[in-house]
């Protein structure tokens, strides 16, 4: 694990002075889909890079050595751009069950947490830095993942791991689907004034949200909450456990 720790380490080149600024890039592709470059003034990591060309335009005009790629999760629309990527850059390739074993990559002086988040998918993994979350398919603007393990028990958990990160964290997803999500949150609380304020902020050219956002908007994550209960209770849902609540959200339509 030292040796993956140490390959997978950005450090400062000049040592002992201030951690540098790092930045985070979104590139949408096919539609709906999102990739993300995380990088300061050198160096760079790409994740789930299906915009490819997108990518290396950006890498190339601002100068940056693109160092590792990897993914949040193993479905094809987040690992397709990764040969191209790789060729062209000459960066190494991160697989997840590689990186998921470090509890953070060191980035010019800033920890990259890395959260195995099994729900979506088994392999499916979250990238926190500074107050960034990048989410894959684990968690949406407005909504959640489908559940294709079938287990919702370790998804709930990957959930509560994330709902307990500081509110002002910004997450960012790997798809848009914040007006579908949104219209089902309106459906199911049509009085929730925060949903009509975050449509209103919503931009499609940086599609994010708070999780602040999320625990107000966001009813697969206010499964606590007085109104969502007795919308589980009114259709006959199990809602006297907090797990039991979850489970419940996740079989609304």
């Amino acid at each position: 694990m030292q040796d993956i720790f140490k390959a997978v380490s950005i450090n400062q080149a000049h040592g002992g002075g201030k951690p540098e600024m790092i930045a985070i890039r979104q590139f949408r592709y096919s539609s709906d889909n999102f990739g993300y470059l995380i990088h300061s003034q050198r160096f760079a990591m790409a994740i789930d890079a299906g915009a490819v060309q997108s990518i290396l335009s950006y890498i190339k005009h601002h100068g940056l050595e693109l160092r590792y790629v990897t993914n949040t999760h193993s479905h094809t629309d987040h690992t397709s751009g990764n040969a191209a990527v790789l060729k062209a850059s000459g960066a190494r390739f991160i697989p997840a069950e590689e990186i998921v074993r470090l509890p953070a990559i060191e980035w010019e002086g800033h920890p990259v947490h890395i959260y195995p988040t099994p729900g979506h998918t088994h392999d499916s993994i979250c990238f926190h830095i500074d107050s960034f979350l990048i989410t894959g398919d684990t968690l949406f603007n407005g909504t959640v993942g489908n559940c294709f393990t079938g287990d919702l028990k370790r998804f709930y958990v990957s959930i509560k791991q994330l709902m307990s990160l500081p509110e002002d964290t910004r997450v960012y997803a790997g798809h848009d689907y914040v007006k579908n999500a949104m219209h089902f949150a309106k459906q199911l609380e049509p009085d929730n004034s925060a949903i009509d304020h975050f449509l209103r902020t919503y931009n499609p050219a940086n599609v994010y949200s708070t999780l602040h956002d999320e625990l107000n908007i966001n009813p697969y994550l206010r499964f606590n909450q007085k109104g969502i209960i007795s919308i589980l209770e009114a259709r006959g849902l199990p809602v006297d456990t907090e797990y039991q609540r979850w489970e419940s959200v996740m079989h609304l339509e």
